[in-house]
């Protein structure tokens, strides 16, 4: 059951009205004038409270927090050198492995240029094959924290592991949860005990509610500075790309939920030179940022060097990307 109160309802009604539900041993939360009483058909409202009352659903979605009937307006995730959400377009760039400290500090300096505000990069590596690079550990996320300092830029980057949720927190201002990992339901719980922001990836072969869902659980935990990152899903012909990518999904999510959705086209193409047209297509689906790999000599990168984009060709597709952006901005 969804609550809103109307916006002159005064908070301390609210917070009572919530005291009483919790009291009775039901799962309460509260946005603003918003209260979702988990699981509940009916509560008894005070006359008063009724007084209150803007509107009562019992049609809730299955991920209710997650949900625009909870919260109607945006969520925006305010980092120290980054705004994602709402309006704002946000460029996340990038090496898909920390190498070595001297290749993402370069790596970071042209991800800056084009206008990115996040520096990615793995230190811990899920890969298809165990004898594949696996990340530099901490090391890596050292260099990968010292790069993004020297530019100005925040860090995001994957956490593969509850046990590593603490460390990695040390050193990141937002945790990547990859496709694999999308209902490692135990890690999405860890990371929602944190204050730590969440780019949560869809899963190779999970619906739009199996995504929303996942992020319920984080959400559920406590921390709903969530973002969601569509990177293409499996489907019956990869022999030309890597995956599908759903542009659908984008429209769709900002419908159903508050959170900012990210486009990833370097996973969802597996090839550079696709990585561009799909880019542009991202944006144009109205996201409110995108993540992409960028490498100097991807034919020598550790890892999932055909889909980097090299410096020039980076470059260039962040004008094309960012014109689309403001052309859109203008409508």
């Amino acid at each position: 059951m969804i609550i809103q109160f109307k916006t002159s309802a005064p908070q301390p009604l609210i917070q009572a009205f919530c005291d009483r539900q919790t009291a009775a041993e039901k799962v309460v939360y509260q946005v603003k004038h918003h209260v979702a009483v988990i699981g509940a058909k009916a509560v008894t409202l005070t006359d008063d409270e009724q007084a209150n009352v803007d509107s009562i659903s019992n049609d809730d979605p299955s991920a209710v927090l997650s949900s625009r009937l909870f919260q109607p307006e945006d969520t925006i995730i305010k980092l120290p050198h980054t705004e994602i959400g709402g309006r704002t377009f946000t460029m996340m760039a990038g090496p898909c492995s920390v190498e070595s400290a001297d290749h993402i500090m370069a790596m970071a300096k042209v991800a800056k240029a084009g206008g990115a505000t996040l520096l990615r990069g793995g230190a811990y590596k899920p890969r298809t094959s165990p004898y594949s690079f696996q990340g530099m550990g901490e090391e890596g996320l050292i260099a990968l924290r010292k790069a993004a300092d020297a530019n100005q830029m925040d860090v995001i980057t994957e956490v593969m592991d509850e046990t590593h949720v603490d460390l990695i927190a040390k050193y990141t201002d937002v945790f990547q949860i990859g496709a694999r990992n999308m209902q490692n339901f135990s890690l999405l719980k860890a990371v929602g005990k944190t204050n730590v922001p969440v780019a949560l990836k869809r899963g190779l072969a999970a619906t739009v509610d199996d995504l929303l869902n996942a992020a319920e659980y984080i959400a559920a935990n406590g921390n709903q500075q969530i973002m969601l990152l569509e990177r293409g899903i499996r489907t019956f012909d990869n022999k030309y790309t890597r995956n599908t990518f759903d542009l659908n999904a984008v429209p769709v999510l900002q419908k159903l939920t508050h959170f900012p959705v990210i486009v990833d086209p370097s996973h969802a193409t597996g090839e550079w030179d696709l990585v561009t047209p799909m880019a542009r297509a991202g944006v144009a689906t109205g996201a409110s940022g995108m993540m992409v790999e960028i490498h100097d000599d991807p034919e020598h990168a550790f890892s999932d060097g055909p889909q980097a984009l090299k410096p020039a060709t980076y470059l260039k597709m962040c004008e094309q990307v960012q014109a689309i952006h403001t052309l859109m901005q203008e409508w």
